[in-house]
């Protein structure tokens, strides 16, 4: 019964080791002489100037949330597409209250101002 489990879990220990030797590997033999430049991050090669991070507006991590939230909610349309048939019309009004759900929350953000980029 497990047998069929077999190869995902050899896949995985395969994976974790091949992960470890490599992290093991460029440990053992990368460059070990710290500096001062070095520790710097890259910033094109130009010299900092001013503080290394910035405040970043909530309005852009909103947006982007709401593009990972309604791109996941429009994949659910593609196995109702291929499975309409089947569905009837039970699956027809289902995906109806689905949209309006999905509209009102569209609405509702465009309402509060959250796609508007200023």
């Amino acid at each position: 019964m497990l047998l069929e489990y077999l190869a995902i879990a050899l896949l995985l220990v395969v994976s974790t080791l091949v992960g470890l030797i490599a992290i093991g590997l460029g440990e053992l033999f990368g460059p070990k002489i710290k500096s001062k430049v070095k520790d710097e991050p890259y910033e094109s090669g130009m010299p900092v100037i001013g503080a290394g991070t910035r405040r970043m507006p909530v309005r852009f991590y909103l947006i982007a949330v709401l593009f990972i939230l309604f791109d996941i909610e429009v994949v659910f349309f593609l196995p109702w597409a291929v499975a309409f048939r089947q569905l009837g019309l039970f699956g027809m009004f289902e995906m109806v209250v689905f949209i309006v759900i999905l509209l009102v929350g569209y609405a509702y953000a465009w309402k509060k101002g959250a796609l508007e980029w200023e």
